[in-house]
Protein backbone atom coordinates (compact mmCIF):
# COMPACT_ATOMS: atom_id res chain seq x y z
CA UNK A 1 0.00 0.00 0.00
CA UNK A 2 1.24 3.82 -0.91
CA UNK A 3 0.59 5.24 2.32
CA UNK A 4 2.07 2.56 4.54
CA UNK A 5 5.12 2.31 2.45
CA UNK A 6 5.23 6.51 2.47
CA UNK A 7 4.91 5.93 6.19
CA UNK A 8 7.55 3.71 6.49
CA UNK A 9 10.27 5.55 4.82
CA UNK A 10 9.24 8.29 7.48
CA UNK A 11 9.71 5.87 10.28
CA UNK A 12 12.72 4.31 9.05
CA UNK A 13 14.44 8.74 8.83
CA UNK A 14 13.89 8.37 12.73
CA UNK A 15 17.26 7.38 13.68
CA UNK A 16 17.86 5.00 17.16
CA UNK A 17 20.59 5.63 19.00
CA UNK A 18 22.82 3.25 20.24
CA UNK A 19 24.85 3.98 23.00
CA UNK A 20 27.24 2.07 25.42
CA UNK A 21 26.49 1.66 29.06
CA UNK A 22 28.22 2.94 31.86
CA UNK A 23 27.42 2.31 35.31
CA UNK A 24 26.38 4.55 37.99
CA UNK A 25 24.55 5.04 41.30
CA UNK A 26 22.46 7.97 42.53
CA UNK A 27 23.55 10.08 44.80
CA UNK A 28 21.63 10.20 48.13
CA UNK A 29 21.55 13.64 49.17
CA UNK A 30 18.77 15.87 47.23
CA UNK A 31 19.69 17.84 44.49
CA UNK A 32 23.60 16.15 43.43
CA UNK A 33 22.58 15.62 39.88
CA UNK A 34 24.30 12.97 38.20
CA UNK A 35 27.25 14.48 36.34
CA UNK A 36 25.64 11.95 33.16
CA UNK A 37 24.94 13.80 29.44
CA UNK A 38 23.22 12.78 26.43
CA UNK A 39 24.53 13.19 22.74
CA UNK A 40 23.07 16.17 22.49
CA UNK A 41 24.10 17.66 25.54
CA UNK A 42 21.09 17.04 27.70
CA UNK A 43 21.99 16.50 31.27
CA UNK A 44 20.23 15.65 34.61
CA UNK A 45 20.49 19.20 36.50
CA UNK A 46 18.30 18.64 39.85
CA UNK A 47 17.59 15.24 41.60
CA UNK A 48 15.25 15.02 44.82
CA UNK A 49 14.54 11.78 46.66
CA UNK A 50 10.52 12.29 47.10
CA UNK A 51 9.95 9.12 48.97
CA UNK A 52 11.90 5.76 49.82
CA UNK A 53 12.06 4.98 46.24
CA UNK A 54 11.16 7.66 44.49
CA UNK A 55 13.40 9.64 42.50
CA UNK A 56 12.48 13.13 40.77
CA UNK A 57 14.87 14.63 38.23
CA UNK A 58 15.01 17.60 36.65
CA UNK A 59 16.62 17.66 32.96
CA UNK A 60 17.93 20.08 30.81
CA UNK A 61 16.71 19.16 27.42
CA UNK A 62 17.82 20.66 23.99
CA UNK A 63 15.27 18.71 22.61
CA UNK A 64 12.42 20.65 24.16
CA UNK A 65 14.73 24.12 24.60
CA UNK A 66 13.63 23.66 28.44
CA UNK A 67 13.96 22.02 31.73
CA UNK A 68 11.49 19.15 31.86
CA UNK A 69 11.27 16.20 34.70
CA UNK A 70 10.89 12.46 35.22
CA UNK A 71 9.91 10.17 37.87
CA UNK A 72 11.69 7.48 38.91
CA UNK A 73 11.05 4.16 41.43
CA UNK A 74 13.61 2.19 42.22
CA UNK A 75 14.03 -1.23 42.28
CA UNK A 76 13.77 -2.96 45.85
CA UNK A 77 16.61 -4.54 45.55
CA UNK A 78 18.46 -0.99 44.06
CA UNK A 79 21.29 -0.30 46.76
CA UNK A 80 21.88 -3.43 47.72
CA UNK A 81 23.06 -4.66 43.71
CA UNK A 82 25.22 -1.78 42.55
CA UNK A 83 26.31 -3.20 39.48
CA UNK A 84 22.90 -4.68 38.38
CA UNK A 85 21.51 -3.18 34.95
CA UNK A 86 17.76 -2.90 35.38
CA UNK A 87 15.10 -3.98 32.88
CA UNK A 88 12.55 -0.47 32.84
CA UNK A 89 9.31 0.04 32.71
CA UNK A 90 7.77 3.64 31.15
CA UNK A 91 4.76 5.12 32.66
CA UNK A 92 2.85 7.60 29.83
CA UNK A 93 0.34 10.15 31.36
CA UNK A 94 -2.38 11.41 29.36
CA UNK A 95 -3.78 14.87 28.45
CA UNK A 96 -3.60 17.37 30.82
CA UNK A 97 -1.73 15.73 33.78
CA UNK A 98 2.33 15.17 34.43
CA UNK A 99 4.85 12.79 35.75
CA UNK A 100 3.45 12.47 39.13
CA UNK A 101 0.48 11.63 37.90
CA UNK A 102 0.81 7.50 38.36
CA UNK A 103 2.18 7.67 41.71
CA UNK A 104 -0.17 10.45 42.23
CA UNK A 105 -3.85 8.45 41.66
CA UNK A 106 -2.47 5.00 41.30
CA UNK A 107 -0.69 2.00 43.94
CA UNK A 108 2.01 1.44 41.38
CA UNK A 109 4.68 2.03 44.75
CA UNK A 110 3.10 -0.68 46.29
CA UNK A 111 2.26 -2.75 43.19
CA UNK A 112 6.54 -2.80 42.07
CA UNK A 113 7.33 -2.65 45.93
CA UNK A 114 8.92 -6.65 46.03
CA UNK A 115 9.88 -6.27 41.56
CA UNK A 116 13.18 -5.86 40.46
CA UNK A 117 12.40 -3.27 37.49
CA UNK A 118 13.22 0.69 37.21
CA UNK A 119 9.48 2.41 36.48
CA UNK A 120 9.88 5.33 34.22
CA UNK A 121 7.41 7.86 34.33
CA UNK A 122 8.61 11.04 32.09
CA UNK A 123 6.85 14.45 31.37
CA UNK A 124 4.81 14.84 28.44
CA UNK A 125 3.31 18.21 28.27
CA UNK A 126 -0.62 18.84 28.55
CA UNK A 127 -0.82 18.59 25.48
CA UNK A 128 2.45 16.92 23.63
CA UNK A 129 1.07 13.42 22.09
CA UNK A 130 4.57 12.16 22.62
CA UNK A 131 5.60 13.51 18.90
CA UNK A 132 8.22 15.70 17.48
CA UNK A 133 5.94 18.56 16.74
CA UNK A 134 5.83 20.28 13.02
CA UNK A 135 6.90 23.96 15.35
CA UNK A 136 7.51 23.09 18.61
CA UNK A 137 9.14 20.81 21.29
CA UNK A 138 10.40 17.66 20.40
CA UNK A 139 9.24 15.26 22.66
CA UNK A 140 9.61 11.85 21.04
CA UNK A 141 13.53 13.05 21.05
CA UNK A 142 13.29 13.96 24.69
CA UNK A 143 12.15 10.59 25.44
CA UNK A 144 13.68 8.13 23.37
CA UNK A 145 16.77 9.38 22.85
CA UNK A 146 17.62 12.12 25.80
CA UNK A 147 15.59 10.59 29.06
CA UNK A 148 17.09 6.91 27.51
CA UNK A 149 20.48 7.73 27.11
CA UNK A 150 20.55 9.46 30.32
CA UNK A 151 19.01 6.35 32.02
CA UNK A 152 21.61 3.91 30.78
CA UNK A 153 24.27 6.14 31.26
CA UNK A 154 23.53 7.26 35.21
CA UNK A 155 20.69 5.06 36.53
CA UNK A 156 21.63 1.45 35.62
CA UNK A 157 18.97 1.64 33.45
CA UNK A 158 19.28 -1.63 30.86
CA UNK A 159 17.92 -2.53 27.24
CA UNK A 160 15.11 -4.35 28.18
CA UNK A 161 12.00 -2.28 27.99
CA UNK A 162 8.15 -2.22 28.57
CA UNK A 163 5.81 0.21 28.05
CA UNK A 164 2.29 1.51 29.14
CA UNK A 165 0.23 4.69 28.95
CA UNK A 166 -3.23 5.81 29.17
CA UNK A 167 -5.31 8.03 26.93
CA UNK A 168 -2.84 10.01 25.16
CA UNK A 169 -0.05 8.01 27.07
CA UNK A 170 -1.78 4.74 24.98
CA UNK A 171 -1.08 6.81 21.98
CA UNK A 172 2.21 7.14 22.87
CA UNK A 173 3.19 3.78 23.97
CA UNK A 174 1.91 2.30 20.71
CA UNK A 175 4.02 5.07 18.30
CA UNK A 176 7.09 4.48 20.41
CA UNK A 177 6.67 1.01 19.98
CA UNK A 178 5.98 0.99 16.08
CA UNK A 179 8.27 3.95 15.24
CA UNK A 180 11.47 2.27 17.18
CA UNK A 181 11.16 -1.33 16.61
CA UNK A 182 13.00 -3.54 19.04
CA UNK A 183 13.35 -0.52 21.51
CA UNK A 184 10.07 -1.96 23.69
CA UNK A 185 9.35 -5.77 24.10
CA UNK A 186 5.75 -4.86 25.20
CA UNK A 187 3.64 -2.19 25.40
CA UNK A 188 0.54 -1.78 27.28
CA UNK A 189 -2.57 0.91 25.79
CA UNK A 190 -5.62 2.11 28.64
CA UNK A 191 -8.09 3.60 26.95
CA UNK A 192 -6.04 4.95 24.27
CA UNK A 193 -6.01 7.23 21.80
CA UNK A 194 -4.93 4.38 18.90
CA UNK A 195 -6.94 5.56 15.93
CA UNK A 196 -6.59 9.91 15.64
CA UNK A 197 -7.94 9.37 12.14
CA UNK A 198 -11.45 7.68 13.37
CA UNK A 199 -13.66 10.31 12.60
CA UNK A 200 -14.16 13.72 12.91
CA UNK A 201 -14.71 13.16 16.46
CA UNK A 202 -11.65 11.93 16.78
CA UNK A 203 -9.55 15.04 15.12
CA UNK A 204 -11.41 17.26 16.64
CA UNK A 205 -10.17 15.75 19.93
CA UNK A 206 -6.62 16.16 19.37
CA UNK A 207 -7.00 19.86 17.96
CA UNK A 208 -9.42 20.93 20.64
CA UNK A 209 -6.70 19.60 23.59
CA UNK A 210 -4.09 21.43 22.14
CA UNK A 211 -6.14 24.86 21.73
CA UNK A 212 -7.23 24.43 25.05
CA UNK A 213 -3.69 24.25 26.40
CA UNK A 214 -2.62 28.01 24.45
CA UNK A 215 -0.86 25.71 21.10
CA UNK A 216 -1.91 26.31 17.58
CA UNK A 217 -3.16 22.62 16.41
CA UNK A 218 -1.59 22.81 13.37
CA UNK A 219 2.12 22.96 14.70
CA UNK A 220 1.35 19.75 16.23
CA UNK A 221 1.21 17.55 12.90
CA UNK A 222 -0.09 20.17 10.27
CA UNK A 223 -3.52 20.38 8.89
CA UNK A 224 -5.21 17.28 9.43
CA UNK A 225 -6.27 16.95 5.72
CA UNK A 226 -3.25 18.68 3.69
CA UNK A 227 -1.29 16.80 5.66
CA UNK A 228 -2.72 13.66 6.74
CA UNK A 229 0.31 11.49 5.53
CA UNK A 230 2.14 13.38 9.01
CA UNK A 231 -1.01 12.19 11.24
CA UNK A 232 -0.84 8.97 9.92
CA UNK A 233 3.05 8.74 10.93
CA UNK A 234 1.73 9.19 14.04
CA UNK A 235 -1.45 7.11 14.26
CA UNK A 236 -1.18 3.50 15.92
CA UNK A 237 -4.01 2.34 13.54
CA UNK A 238 -1.82 3.33 10.57
CA UNK A 239 1.14 2.20 12.42
CA UNK A 240 -0.10 -1.33 13.19
CA UNK A 241 2.02 -3.24 10.84
CA UNK A 242 5.42 -2.05 12.67
CA UNK A 243 4.14 -3.98 16.17
CA UNK A 244 4.13 -7.04 14.96
CA UNK A 245 7.04 -8.79 17.14
CA UNK A 246 5.92 -6.85 19.98
CA UNK A 247 3.77 -8.25 22.90
CA UNK A 248 1.02 -6.01 23.13
CA UNK A 249 -2.05 -5.49 25.81
CA UNK A 250 -5.13 -3.55 24.81
CA UNK A 251 -7.80 -2.38 26.94
CA UNK A 252 -11.09 0.28 27.23
CA UNK A 253 -14.61 0.71 28.69
CA UNK A 254 -17.31 1.65 26.34
CA UNK A 255 -18.20 5.07 28.22
CA UNK A 256 -21.43 3.50 30.06
CA UNK A 257 -20.70 3.57 33.99
CA UNK A 258 -19.27 0.94 35.47
CA UNK A 259 -18.90 -1.05 38.70
CA UNK A 260 -15.51 1.40 39.16
CA UNK A 261 -17.91 4.83 38.67
CA UNK A 262 -19.83 6.05 42.19
CA UNK A 263 -23.42 6.20 41.72
CA UNK A 264 -24.96 8.52 39.71
CA UNK A 265 -22.18 8.68 37.20
CA UNK A 266 -23.74 9.59 33.48
CA UNK A 267 -22.30 8.11 30.10
CA UNK A 268 -18.49 9.31 29.06
CA UNK A 269 -18.10 10.06 25.84
CA UNK A 270 -14.78 10.26 26.09
CA UNK A 271 -14.25 6.71 26.89
CA UNK A 272 -16.83 5.79 24.22
CA UNK A 273 -14.47 8.13 21.55
CA UNK A 274 -11.71 5.96 23.05
CA UNK A 275 -13.30 2.62 23.21
CA UNK A 276 -13.76 3.24 19.17
CA UNK A 277 -10.32 3.95 18.78
CA UNK A 278 -9.19 1.16 20.17
CA UNK A 279 -11.75 -1.11 18.60
CA UNK A 280 -10.58 0.17 15.27
CA UNK A 281 -6.93 -0.71 16.26
CA UNK A 282 -8.05 -4.42 17.22
CA UNK A 283 -9.71 -4.74 13.69
CA UNK A 284 -6.61 -3.91 12.36
CA UNK A 285 -4.61 -5.87 14.03
CA UNK A 286 -6.56 -9.06 13.43
CA UNK A 287 -6.59 -8.06 9.76
CA UNK A 288 -2.54 -8.60 10.06
CA UNK A 289 -2.62 -11.43 12.32
CA UNK A 290 -0.78 -9.66 14.65
CA UNK A 291 -1.39 -11.30 18.52
CA UNK A 292 -2.53 -8.68 21.51
CA UNK A 293 -4.27 -9.51 24.84
CA UNK A 294 -7.50 -7.71 25.35
CA UNK A 295 -9.81 -6.47 27.72
CA UNK A 296 -12.55 -4.33 26.13
CA UNK A 297 -14.89 -4.36 29.94
CA UNK A 298 -18.12 -2.77 28.19
CA UNK A 299 -18.73 -0.66 31.19
CA UNK A 300 -15.90 2.18 31.99
CA UNK A 301 -15.70 5.41 32.21
CA UNK A 302 -12.67 7.78 31.38
CA UNK A 303 -10.88 6.97 34.68
CA UNK A 304 -8.32 6.31 37.00
CA UNK A 305 -9.90 3.35 38.76
CA UNK A 306 -10.05 1.37 35.39
CA UNK A 307 -6.61 2.43 34.52
CA UNK A 308 -5.32 1.20 37.93
CA UNK A 309 -6.85 -2.20 37.40
CA UNK A 310 -6.06 -2.67 34.17
CA UNK A 311 -2.30 -2.09 34.74
CA UNK A 312 -2.57 -4.36 37.40
CA UNK A 313 -4.27 -6.61 34.56
CA UNK A 314 -1.36 -6.30 32.14
CA UNK A 315 1.72 -5.85 34.55
CA UNK A 316 2.20 -9.51 34.86
CA UNK A 317 2.70 -9.79 31.00
CA UNK A 318 4.81 -6.56 30.66
CA UNK A 319 7.25 -8.19 33.39
CA UNK A 320 7.83 -11.79 31.80
CA UNK A 321 8.30 -9.66 28.54
CA UNK A 322 11.12 -8.28 29.94
CA UNK A 323 12.08 -11.38 31.65
CA UNK A 324 11.43 -10.22 35.12
CA UNK A 325 9.36 -11.93 37.80
CA UNK A 326 6.57 -9.77 39.61
CA UNK A 327 5.67 -9.64 43.19
CA UNK A 328 2.75 -12.54 43.99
Amino acid sequence: MRTRAVIWRLLTGVALVVVGLVAGSVASNAGAAQQVTADDGATVVDQTMVGPRTLDLTIQSPALGRTARARLLLPPDWDARPNTRWPVLYLLHGCCDDYTSWTRQTDVAALTAGTDVLVVMPEAGPDGYYSNWLSGPAWETFHTVELRQLLERGYRAGQRRAIAGLSMGGLGAFDYSARHPGMFQAAASYSGALDTLLSQEAITQVTSVVTSNGHDPNALWGDPVKQRIVWAAHNPVDLAFALRGTKLFIASGNGQPGPLDPPGTGFNQSEALHGAETSALIDRLRLLHIPATLDMYGPGTHSWPYWQRELHVSFPMLMSAIGVTPMT
